[in-house]
């Protein structure tokens, strides 16, 4: 599996808005509505909420990986949306720092394998200095796209 099978160009925000972490996984959920407008916008909170109460989706280094289960999307059907903060949110991350990059992965309640598989792609990705360098100095969908898109042909 291919991080862009699952992320579509329309669900990559270049400039979140957002300075909390529950205004930015408001942001990326809408960006995720773009492709799945039937999802349920508070239902997604509130699983992702729940995660983040369990310990923080921050990961240091920058990076957050906010992720959640629901039970209505079909089997196998991953969902992923990607964004940027130029400045940085408190997103109680481990090592304390701001985070600037931000993958929000949803998977179906029932489908454990293919989720921590996408989850250790991201994860494998974004351990990368360089390319977290070059996602952070990207400034356009298009731009996120094409270093994602080259890193995922690496792979």
């Amino acid at each position: 599996m291919k991080l862009l099978d699952i992320l579509p160009k329309k669900s990559i925000i270049p400039d979140l808005k957002g300075r909390s972490k529950k205004q930015v996984l408001e942001e990326l959920i809408d960006a995720l509505l773009n492709e799945k407008p039937e999802l349920d916008r508070e239902r997604l909170m509130a699983v992702l909420l729940e995660r983040e109460r369990l310990g923080s989706t921050g990961i240091g280094d920058g990076i957050a990986i906010p992720h959640g289960k629901l039970k209505d999307l079909n089997q196998q059907q991953l969902i992923l949306a990607f964004g940027k903060s130029s400045s940085g949110v408190d997103f109680e991350s481990m090592d304390g720092k701001p985070v600037h990059l931000f993958f929000l992965l949803v998977a179906p309640e029932n489908c454990t394998g293919i989720h921590l598989r996408a989850l250790a792609r991201i994860a494998r990705l974004l351990k990368n200095a360089p390319v977290r360098k070059r996602l952070t100095n990207a400034n356009t969908q298009d731009e996120i796209y094409a270093v994602i898109q080259q890193e995922d042909d690496d792979f």
